[in-house]
């Protein structure tokens, strides 16, 4: 029997990278399209070297109708996880448009692709943005959607509705993660998070600095409403958010998916500080994090962290890797990454 063969938008990407080694382990094929705006082929030779699988990739602009056609009618897909996207909230507050127009042009490509060849199957990226600045925490899947604090959390909630609604109209079957802060890399060291210019996310960013790439972090406000004035996310290591994939796209074609429309949050549970963050980076590795404080920075909430309780019910899946063990990968990743993969 042939196996199942998946398609990765953004699979070059931080998370499309894991979650293709992860899908590969279960038994799955897939094949990688993206555009490498924020990503690099040094991905694709690392997903290659830790499965021995020579995995397919397309350079594709997800937004581009007749590019991903071609991919579309090239293979037969029995699924698709949608990673393609920007992702970076403050760039998205400064450049509103550029996210508004490829975050949902490229899901609207890829959907209509599915429908032109028979597709019924999407895993869909999304994130806990859509909450908002929430009311009551651990927020769960039926928490209210509050208005997004940024362009980038607006395209989530958008998308998501976009698929509610064409999941409704015919027999698609989709599932929307909603992750936290993915962080760490892959234990090989082969694969990690390598955004290009300066980091849009934390842990890249101490890194870097731990590095002495970078003379200092800056640490956007000490004055929020929480233990040690700095803002509390809920931080999940990357290859447990790539396993959470897996366990979807198993789900859906396993035809054990309740509505044709789910929505999961994907998260430890846990609220970690900044602050705190950067104290355990450093003693896990045993490096200095220079760091000053710097005012706020707008599209930033004071705390986020999830219930991650139906995720375990429903798509048995919970966090396995610990905070040290995810900042121990980051580390080695960050000193591994400028050496060529051969």
């Amino acid at each position: 029997m042939d196996k199942l063969q998946i398609l990765i938008t953004g699979g070059t990407g931080y998370i499309g990278s894991h979650t293709a080694v992860e899908l590969i382990g279960a038994g799955y094929d897939v094949v990688l399209v993206d555009n490498l705006s924020n990503s690099s082929l040094k991905a694709v030779q690392g997903i290659r070297k830790i499965t021995g699988i020579e995995v397919p990739f397309v350079q594709v602009n997800c937004t581009d109708n007749e590019q991903l056609g071609n991919v579309f009618r090239q293979w037969q897909f029995d699924a698709v996880i949608h990673f393609a996207a920007f992702k970076a909230v403050g760039e998205s507050v400064a450049e509103p448009l550029k996210y508004y127009r490829n975050n949902i042009d490229s899901l609207l490509t890829v959907l209509e692709q599915m429908q032109a060849t028979g597709i019924h199957n999407i895993v869909f990226s999304s994130s806990a943005t859509v909450y908002g600045q929430p009311d009551a925490l651990p927020v769960t899947e039926t928490s209210p959607r509050k208005p997004a604090t940024s362009p980038y959390g607006a395209t989530k909630q958008i998308c998501e509705d976009i698929l509610r609604d064409t999941a409704a109209s015919n027999n698609l079957k989709a599932i929307a993660l909603r992750y936290f802060n993915p962080i760490g890399a892959h234990p090989s060291a082969l694969i990690g998070e390598e955004p290009h210019g300066v980091p849009g996310n934390l842990v890249p960013f101490i890194a870097q600095v731990a590095a002495g790439q970078r003379s200092e972090l800056s640490i956007f406000g000490d004055d929020y409403p929480t233990p040690d004035g700095t803002a509390q996310r809920d931080y999940i290591d990357i290859v447990d958010l790539a396993r959470a994939h897996v366990c979807a796209v198993d789900r859906i074609l396993k035809d054990t998916q309740k509505p044709y429309y789910e929505i999961f949050n994907i998260g430890t549970g846990r609220p970690v500080s900044v602050l705190e963050l950067v104290h355990t980076f450093e003693r896990m590795n045993n490096v200095e994090v220079p760091y000053l404080i710097a005012p706020r920075r707008t599209g930033d909430v004071t705390a986020l962290w999830a219930d991650p309780s139906l995720a375990a019910r429903e798509l048995g899946w919970h966090a396995e890797r610990s905070l040290d063990q995810s900042l121990q990968s980051a580390w080695l990743w960050e000193q591994q990454r400028t050496v060529p993969i051969t």
